[in-house]
């Protein structure tokens, strides 16, 4: 039986993002394994019929000692498992299992870059270091002539082609993770009771911080204008809000905030507007989603952002880091109806377009197959 292996930094991100292109490698009869950090969602994966491998991986830190212990536990999962396909997504499953899968001769990898991860996006000293040594990392692992890269905006391409570690051919970009485009369905907004969402990891590159700057100006105006936060910290994530920031959004009684929900389907149906001014992105699946209930959406004028949206037609964007031009944005599609009903049907009829998850899953196996 031919076995595809996924190497990733924890299981639920799998579950959230990539989880249809696993199921589709079983319903074709492949072996499927997953290499990952473990939670609450491992029990899951292996009731569908996955292969899990614990991975010690720390998304966060940077010890010699235990970094190099992740190499060597992904070199032992490559060759216990020897994959025919073998796809690595997020930062350090990129990296290290690049580096640690170049002792084999592997017919088709495939290297997912969902962004290009914090390092990108920290400034000072520090920031500029590191990263000039995840390019060369990211040079290294990336290497070879039968490997694919898949970016989700043109502008990590552009910088992976700028490594010159593979020709052009070998890198094409898939725009997000797609969405099931039947599990979001568009419904007509709700104009007595506007409401305003924004659903996300709860780390300060998301630009939460502006979000709640933004409410506090629209509130002068806007005093019936529901503003709503959904989320968890990440505590393995440098950029996390801890649970000080969270009481005092809470406190300060702008926005409503509440943790982490598994029916966004249903948060975007029932909000008029959604928002995510993000500082950088690959592709996020949360714009797609809320294209795909058909909603008009804010976000910010970087790199992956403004790859999800079509500007000025399913929605709008405002400067990175700045709470007025975020307020401004808002405002317009808070006091025009019109613009927000004619952005949210756009939006869906490019989720149809470009998310569907179908047409995700069937790109991946395109490039998996062409080698094996």
């Amino acid at each position: 039986m031919k076995k595809i292996l996924y190497i990733i930094n924890v299981d639920w991100f799998f579950v959230s993002h990539f989880l249809p292109v696993g199921l589709e490698g079983l319903k074709r009869d492949y072996e499927v394994h997953i290499a990952c950090g473990i939670t609450e969602k491992k029990e899951y994966l292996e009731s569908l019929g996955f292969v899990v491998h614990s991975l010690s991986i720390s998304r966060s830190g940077m010890s010699i000692k235990t970094e190099l212990k992740t190499i060597v536990e992904m070199y032992k999962i490559i060759k216990s498992i020897n994959p025919q396909i073998l796809e690595f997504f997020t930062i350090k499953p990129i990296l290290y299992g690049g580096i640690a899968s170049r002792f084999f001769l592997i017919p088709t990898k495939v290297f997912y870059i969902t962004g290009l991860g914090y390092v990108f996006i920290t400034k000072g000293l520090k920031g500029f270091f590191t990263r000039n040594l995840v390019k060369t990392l990211y040079k290294i692992a990336i290497n070879g002539k039968n490997n694919s890269i898949i970016t989700e905006n043109i502008y990590d391409k552009e910088l992976i082609k700028s490594l010159n570690a593979v020709n052009d051919a070998q890198i094409g970009t898939i725009r997000g993770a797609g969405v099931d485009l039947s599990q979001y369905g568009y419904k007509k907004e709700n104009v007595e009771n506007i409401k305003v969402s924004m659903v996300c990891r709860l780390l300060r590159d998301k630009g939460i911080f502006e979000y709640v700057s933004a409410v506090k100006i629209l509130k002068q105006k806007f005093p019936n204008i529901e503003f709503e936060l959904y989320g968890d910290i990440d505590i393995d994530n440098p950029a996390s809000l801890t649970i000080e920031d969270i009481k005092k959004i809470k406190e300060e009684g702008f926005v409503n905030v509440y943790g982490f929900t598994n029916n966004v389907a249903s948060v975007f149906s029932d909000s008029n507007i959604i928002v995510l001014p993000s500082y950088r992105e690959g592709l996020p699946k949360v714009l797609i989603e809320a294209a795909a209930c058909g909603r008009a959406v804010v976000t910010t004028d970087v790199p992956g952002c403004r790859d999800a949206i079509e500007p000025d037609v399913t929605g709008l964007l405002c400067k990175v880091r700045n709470s007025e031009s975020l307020a401004q944005m808002i405002e317009k599609l808070i006091i025009d109806e019109n613009l927000r009903n004619s952005m949210g049907k756009a939006g869906r009829e490019l989720a149809e377009k470009e998310f569907d998850i179908k047409k995700v899953v069937k790109k991946h196996f395109e490039i998996y197959e062409k080698n094996v």
